[in-house]
């Protein structure tokens, strides 16, 4: 049944008397995200959820614009304040293995206050150990010791000298050791000559005598060698006695107020013993290297016993959301700082930095998924994070098995974060089909719709979002009844649904703001719908520049489209050209040619490859539905040729097929086509028009050239039914269908649009396949019968020639 669509159906209004306040400043902020159902049931799923394997991460899934990641900040905001806050994470020195470093959970706050607690330790060690070691106490005690030692050594050399004096020799102390000196009988030394003038017996007995003296020497050598090592021993058992005394004390109180943390209570204990071992660093002027730390040594002698705070939770309430933007490695799982000192590269586990994952741990991680996967070296590490269920901080050459300079490999930390990836549906799909480990790791997807049904909620939940931006920006002034009924209609519009408002809340929030601004340089206190039409024209016109050329190009003749008149065989189709932020539509003509042969229908997109897949479907869809009408009887002989004129780029969708079957219907019938009527419809093999895409774009960008060309009355565009309910038309191009200065058809059948296109009806065959006179399809038929006589003529004609 033809139909010119009423005014009243081309546009759907909000009424501003159904909102009660003055004002948006009357009504709460919109705090819930509206109308994503779906998503947010599958949010609270995957967020609620005991997911001790790290299996239940989510994927936030939406096209760009619908606020996604604005409204799931908001969600965790919300949630994450009645999660328990985690704990902090520090690192210390291992002194076992010195270059891996070791991780401490401590509650919120109180990493902080052992790193505190340990620098004001180091700070007492540096201070009262040294006064201890030089007290007078402490160094009678040493005193003593070291007399007992020298008493010892004395009768030590006592005993030597009176074993000597028996054996006939003294004993003579020297830098380099000790001489022995062969005595007479009366005590004196031999001289050489004395010594040269003995018989040969004597002196082989004053050898043999000397070498056991020299064996009792080095006893006594070996036992005064013992005493120095007992000496030592006894002064280092002396200073660390001293020093357990003075800060056993304090590490009892550390022990006390840790005692619930069996890792810090390790690290102390360690810490404790290794001041005790190694008590000579706390004496002044001794710069002995510390242990562990060969080449690192940077003046800090207490450095091993510090705490480096990673993350500090002190002072938050409730879980961390961490929303991280540039996903590099090192801002993923941190990275380990290096110095460079006398040429030398070093570092230490103070080095450490924690990255957004430490930051997240306990809480929420939110991820671009598009920036994520252009860092593939942080997407393999974080599914091995997932996988493993800890965070391991390493550098990306070690990773990549790149370095071979062994390096501090700190303790990985265990992984308690929920990963919230945000992306678009495609790669949700191609993560599906191309990574197996993607399924395993993101099994929730929240879907956020681009759209919500029209309600009066759904209007309200609008009004209340213009004053949460207000909220979120103070610039923005108070909406009037009339401003939000403007707003939602262009929600709608957004949409292209007559019963849908579109979720694009980024969008809308540049309309809420650039209408503020336009109230207030009127200095208008209160936002009415003026300034938000005035606000969506200026946007429109900011972004329309392409749109304006192909329009001057159509005015000046440079593009061939003529919408006054008749023709036979060219019909003007409608295109939609999207540059990304902008859309809009135009009217290109499509011309058919027949003639006398059996090539069929050639269509010149698809022989010079600017057609498309779907196009080409719809041109096949096309030729269908010509031989169910008029190829039941007869065999279906024809030449034709169809074409997009002035088009040199790619064509693409079926929504031009009806255009092109309707040009095709004229050059076979030789019936003009109105030229002010543009057509737009996919066509399938029963001839039922099917709803097309951009249709709104499609009937402004006609209805904007035939304005430019003069409108005459008798213009307008033919759309399918089912397009009618996603008719959401500019208020101006209403304005002139309700004069008569535009019309906007709708149609179920082609049969239909051939009576509003051609002026005449299509025609119903009888039981005998017959068209009545008068009809289109009637002369389409005589056509195709005289293009068959042609040929059945020529046939004839070319078999008696040949005969």
């Amino acid at each position: 049944m033809i139909r010119e669509v009423p005014p009243d159906r081309l546009r759907r209004r909000c009424d501003p008397k159904v909102f009660s306040f003055a004002t948006t400043d009357e009504l709460p902020p919109l705090e819930d995200i509206v109308g994503q159902a779906r998503a947010m049931e599958a949010l609270w799923l995957g967020l609620t959820l005991d997911d001790p394997h790290h299996r239940y991460n989510i994927y936030v899934s939406g096209e760009p614009g619908l606020g996604k990641t604005s409204a799931i900040t908001h969600l965790l905001e919300r949630i994450s304040r009645e999660k328990p806050v985690p704990p902090d994470i520090c690192y210390v020195h291992n002194f076992q293995v010195p270059h891996v470093p070791r991780y401490l959970l401590l509650p919120a706050g109180r990493g902080r206050e052992l790193k505190q607690d340990m620098e004001r330790c180091v700070e007492f060690l540096s201070r009262e150990v040294p006064r201890v070691i030089e007290s007078d106490e402490f160094k009678a005690r040493a005193k003593k010791e070291r007399d007992r030692f020298s008493l010892e050594r004395d009768a030590a050399f006592r005993d030597l000298e009176q074993r000597a004096a028996q054996l006939g020799f003294s004993i003579q102390r020297t830098p380099l050791g000790i001489n022995t000196i062969p005595l007479k009988a009366d005590g004196s030394p031999y001289s050489q000559e004395d010594y040269s003038a003995l018989p040969e017996a004597e002196r082989m007995e004053i050898v043999r005598r000397q070498e056991e003296l020299q064996g009792l020497i080095r006893d006594v050598f070996q036992r005064l060698a013992r005493l120095d090592e007992a000496w030592h021993e006894t002064q280092r058992r002396l200073t660390q006695q001293a020093v357990e005394f003075l800060v056993e004390p304090r590490f009892a109180q550390l022990r006390d107020k840790y005692k619930d943390l069996e890792r810090v209570q390790t690290f102390l204990a360690e810490v404790k013993a290794d001041i005790v071992e190694n008590v000579e660093q706390f004496q002044a002027g001794n710069k002995k290297p510390l242990p562990g730390f060969p080449l690192a040594e940077t003046g800090d002698r207490f450095l091993r016993y510090r705490v480096n705070v990673v993350v500090d939770h002190g002072g938050r309430d409730g879980a961390p959301v961490v929303i991280e933007g540039n996903a590099t490695y090192t801002n993923l799982f941190g990275t380990i700082e290096r110095r460079v000192q006398f040429g030398a590269v070093t570092t230490d586990f103070t080095q450490i930095r924690g990255g957004a994952l430490h930051r997240a741990n306990g809480g929420y991680l939110v991820l671009t998924a598009t920036n994520l996967l252009r860092f593939p070296l942080s997407w393999e590490a974080l599914k091995i994070a997932l996988k493993a269920g800890e965070i391991r901080i390493e550098d990306p050459a070690q990773m990549l098995g790149l370095a071979s300079t062994e390096g501090l490999r700190p303790e990985p930390v265990p992984l308690r974060a929920k990963i919230l990836l945000v992306g678009s549906p495609l790669l949700y799909q191609l993560l599906q089909y191309y990574d197996e480990d993607f399924q395993k790791l993101f099994r929730i997807r929240a879907d956020f719709d681009t759209e919500m049904p029209w309600t009066e909620e759904s209007a309200l939940a609008v009004a209340r979002f213009v004053r949460a931006c207000r909220e979120e920006n103070p610039t923005v002034l108070p909406f009037a009844p009339s401003g939000v009924a403007r707003l939602v209609e262009h929600a709608a519009e957004l949409a292209s649904d007559q019963g849908k408002l579109a979720t694009r809340f980024g969008v809308l929030v540049g309309v809420v703001e650039e209408a503020s601004f336009w109230a207030r340089n009127q200095g208008r206190a209160v936002v009415e719908e003026e300034h938000v039409r005035h606000a969506i024209t200026k946007g429109r016109y900011r972004h329309s520049l392409v749109a304006e050329k192909v329009r001057e190009w159509i005015a000046r003749g440079k593009l061939i489209v003529s919408v006054r008149g008749e023709a036979v065989g060219q019909v003007n189709g409608l295109a939609v050209l999207d540059l990304g932020d902008f859309a809009f539509g135009k009217p290109t003509r499509i011309t058919a040619n027949v003639f006398t042969a059996k090539s069929g229908v050639v269509d010149i997109e698809r022989e010079a490859e600017l057609g498309g897949k779907l196009h080409t479907k719809g041109v096949m869809i096309l030729k269908g539905y010509l031989a169910g009408q008029f190829g039941q009887r007869n065999v279906l002989s024809l030449g034709a040729s169809l074409a997009l004129e002035q088009s040199y780029t790619g064509v693409e969708g079926d929504s031009a097929s009806a255009a092109e079957l309707y040009a095709l219907l004229s050059a076979l019938s030789g019936v003009p086509a109105r030229q002010g009527i543009a057509v737009t419809g996919a066509v399938d093999q029963k001839g039922r028009l099917q709803p097309v895409g951009g249709v709104n774009e499609k009937i402004e960008g006609h209805y904007l050239v035939c304005r430019e060309l003069g409108l005459t009355g008798d213009q307008g565009v033919i759309v399918p039914m089912g397009n009618v309910d996603d008719l959401m038309l500019p208020e101006d191009l209403v304005r002139s269908v309700t004069e008569g200065r535009f019309h906007v058809w709708s149609c179920a059948t082609v049969e239909e649009g051939v009576e509003v296109l051609f002026g005449m009806p299509a025609g119903e065959a009888d039981p005998d396949g017959n068209y009545p006179e008068g009809t289109l399809f009637r002369r389409v038929a005589d056509r195709l019968d005289e293009i068959r006589a042609r040929l059945r003529a020529e046939k004839e004609e070319g078999g008696e020639t040949e005969g």
